[in-house]
């Protein structure tokens, strides 16, 4: 049974949202190779969207797709950035991301980041091959977020047990944390509210102090720095409605401290900005989290 008739049959009224059924006679050009059995399309609307099916990335781009039944799964409204780690993922993996992405959606009950699917894919695509190497990594804050988020956890053990039951891999239980927090701030970043503007300069503010520290310019288009503000929003987000994480973890912030002072420093100026703006204190485990992900963009960051 091909993903569009799964979606179709159990979820009719929100599985269009991101995936389009195509009626018979429909014509799609495919204008760009992302490997064999992906390409980049315009459908008849002229709208650009991903397209999975068997072979239709082998003719020279670009060309007519006549026959849509060989397509058997798209993605509307996925931006430019994320289309480069499509390329790197199988395509057993995006289809569970998939079905995971739509559960959410039944039981959130919330419009979700488009580009949701394809972080979650490659989540998992990373996870899995983590696990061929690492031990499991333990996630700070599990308690919390379970707590605060319980359908969001919830969502993220039915996707465990999916990953197991359709990719035969077992992932650990820290990972239901990992991905609830996918589905957190995805709700965020689809979310308007009054305070949109003000935690985009804030990010912005915070990106520039990172630059200057580091003498460093950030590739804004990338898809590292499209995570840094997927988890930037949700830091802010967190702080905003009072729902900080406070445990103790005053080893942990000095074992960083002296690995990595200029980050240390860095982070204070930023935990200050953040709590000139928001008129909230910056708790010890938020400046951790904020050192962990300036780490991140400065060794994960795309030199242009």
């Amino acid at each position: 049974m091909s993903l569009y008739f799964f979606l179709e049959d159990v979820y009719p009224n929100i599985y269009s949202r991101t995936f389009i059924y195509y009626n018979k006679g429909e014509k799609m050009k495919a204008i760009k190779k992302i490997n064999n059995n992906v390409a980049i399309c315009i459908d008849s609307d002229n709208n650009q969207l991903v397209a999975f099916g068997k072979g239709i990335g082998f003719p020279v781009m670009p060309y007519e797709i006549n026959d849509l039944s060989q397509i058997y799964m798209t993605f509307y409204r996925i931006e430019n950035q994320f289309y480069k780690v499509l390329k790197d993922i199988p395509e057993d993996v995006f289809e569970v991301s998939a079905m995971i992405v739509h559960e959410a959606i039944r039981k959130l009950k919330s419009n979700l980041n488009p580009n949701l699917v394809v972080s979650l894919a490659d989540h998992i695509n990373f996870a899995i091959m983590r696990m061929k190497k690492y031990k499991e990594m333990k996630i700070l804050f599990e308690y919390d977020v379970q707590h605060l988020y319980p359908i969001e956890t919830e969502i993220g053990e039915y996707a465990l047990h999916l990953i197991q039951k359709k990719l035969l891999v077992t992932l650990p239980d820290s990972e239901i944390t990992t991905i609830a927090m996918h589905f957190v701030n995805a709700e965020e970043e689809s979310t308007e509210d009054t305070n949109s503007s003000q935690i985009i300069d804030l990010i912005d503010n915070v990106t520039e102090l990172v630059e200057n520290s580091f003498a460093m310019k950030i590739d804004r288009k990338s898809y590292n720095y499209n995570r840094f503000v997927m988890h930037m929003r949700y830091h802010l987000q967190r702080i905003l409605n009072k729902t900080q994480f406070s445990e103790d973890n005053v080893a942990l912030i000095e074992s960083m401290k002296q690995s990595h002072p200029e980050v240390y420093e860095a982070a204070i100026k930023g935990g200050g900005m953040i709590s000139d703006t928001l008129h909230s204190d910056v708790t010890e485990s938020e400046l951790l989290y904020l050192m962990i992900h300036i780490v991140r963009i400065i060794n994960n960051n795309e030199v242009i």
